[in-house]
């Protein structure tokens, strides 16, 4: 498959292999480029700023509900291209279509709603006489550096906002998964002029960095791991940068939670898309009052899990994108083993595929829960009381989400307001979003927030313009 540049589909000698991670079969290929071209991408989306600019709001806004129709019309194409290259199961990845029409329609709302305000300069010493406003305008291009776990929704955050707001994009979609990416930007490109929407496929390593490093690119928006979040930091300057670095989420089990509704957060949040998820469930911390009960039936349900073919509508557990992956999700629980831990369910590989596993006697000092695990994995970590759950759930380098399970909402209210995440759920795991909310973590979980109304916030700069009166 080709890449998208300036309207035209651009090749390369280079070729890397897309792989389906359920058989290894080939897909397709995709174009491995350099910088040359990075910076060809560069110069298109930069031609492309004034023919964007000059576009009306209620139009912009049109044209992405243009894309909100294709894309809706398409919907099965496109789940089973997310489930041919991730590996997740085929009703997973219709989800996923669902949630990016429904970003997309929110981008395209937003686009009518970037406001500036009054400012009451006469509030100032000597500001009497003034009237002054605001204005909110583009930065100009926007690079977006995509993940594979939720390749189409999570450039879609990026993008759709970009546009919104009148800047032009350059997408770096994962080359683990890219092909779904690749054909939303075409869909993109038939509504807007050639250049707004440009697609560059290599490695991050150099296309990314040389994006990162351009003083051409006006903001960054990554999703990907912490160490590459921290080089994109030092290497960006003056340019804006959001970063979504991911989490090692906690889910806190007290001992008055209705079990059977946090036995459910877990299936839902531990094992979505076989773990990898940056808002993932990865650490059950449980009263040990009630933790023999909690485990016993979070082992029931977690073996009522289907793992298989994951274009079979009955399967409820795909694989991981790649046998190496799975791999390492293996060797992390074994040395949890090691250090004393117990499997209860689960514990074992087949390829791609890491069966759905629940592990007791974990202790914090674990690798398998100092460290994001990504992959089906739920480890229980028992605690006295909720002072030793909170202590456990701020035991790590992340914040990005977190869950607590209790019917007593004082007990809510302050694992609420004493966790460090940047969003902290009562009676549901972290791994639920909506596509409005702001979604970002403190710590090394990141800074700045996507959600549609926030990443625009975020990809406009302001603009003061004031009138002498007197």
């Amino acid at each position: 498959m080709d890449m998208l540049i300036g309207g035209k589909y651009i090749t390369s000698d280079d070729e890397l292999e897309v792989l389906n991670p359920y058989n290894n079969e080939l897909i397709d290929t995709i174009p491995i480029v350099h910088r040359q071209t990075a910076q060809l991408a560069i110069d298109e989306a930069i031609n492309a700023k004034d023919s964007l600019t000059e576009m009306s709001a209620f139009k912009v806004s049109n044209k992405l509900l243009n894309v909100v129709k294709k894309l809706e019309n398409r919907r099965e194409e496109f789940a089973k291209s997310l489930t041919l290259e991730v590996g997740k199961p085929i009703n997973e990845s219709l989800v996923e279509v669902d949630r990016s029409i429904e970003t997309l329609r929110l981008a395209a709302e937003e686009a009518k709603r970037i406001y500036g305000e009054s400012v009451p300069l006469d509030a100032g010493l000597n500001g009497k006489g003034f009237f002054a406003f605001t204005q909110r305008l583009p930065l100009g291009v926007v690079a977006a550096i995509t993940p594979f776990n939720y390749p189409l929704n999570l450039t879609i955050h990026k993008i759709a906002p970009a546009i919104a707001c009148k800047n032009t994009v350059i997408v770096k979609p994962p080359t683990e998964a890219p092909l779904t990416v690749m054909k939303f930007c075409e869909l993109l490109d038939e509504e807007f002029p050639d250049g707004v929407v440009n697609v560059i496929t290599g490695y991050g390593s150099e296309i990314g960095d040389y994006l990162v490093c351009s003083a051409q690119i006006d903001k960054i928006s990554f999703t990907g791991s912490v160490t590459t979040g921290m080089m994109i930091s030092q290497k960006a300057g003056m340019k804006k940068v959001t970063l979504e670095l991911g989490g090692n989420d906690p889910m806190i089990v007290l001992k008055d939670a209705d079990i059977e509704k946090a036995v459910k957060g877990v299936i839902n949040g531990a094992f979505l898309n076989a773990g990898q998820v940056c808002m993932g469930v990865k650490r059950v911390i449980v009263e040990e009052e009630i933790a023999d009960e909690f485990a016993e039936k979070l082992v029931i349900e977690t073996e009522k899990l289907v793992m298989g073919n994951p274009l079979d509508e009955k399967t409820t557990l795909g694989t991981l994108i790649s046998e190496k992956a799975a791999m390492q999700v293996e060797e992390t629980v074994n040395n949890a083993v090691e250090s004393g831990a117990e499997i209860l369910t689960g514990g074992h590989r087949d390829g791609a595929f890491y069966s759905a596993t629940v592990i007791d006697g974990v202790t914090p000092e674990m690798d398998l829960v100092v460290r994001e695990t990504f992959g089906p994995v739920a480890p229980i970590i028992r605690v006295r009381d909720v002072d030793e759950a909170i202590k456990v759930a701020n035991a790590t380098e992340y914040g990005l989400q977190a869950g607590v399970f209790t019917n007593d909402y004082s007990k809510a209210m302050r694992c609420a307001q004493e966790i460090e995440a940047g969003t902290v759920f009562v009676n549901k795991q972290s791994t639920f979003r909506t596509d409005n909310m702001p979604f970002g973590g403190f710590k090394n979980s990141g800074v700045g927030k996507e959600g549609i109304k926030y990443a625009v916030d975020e990809m406009t700069k302001t603009k003061l313009i004031g009138l002498n009166l007197r």
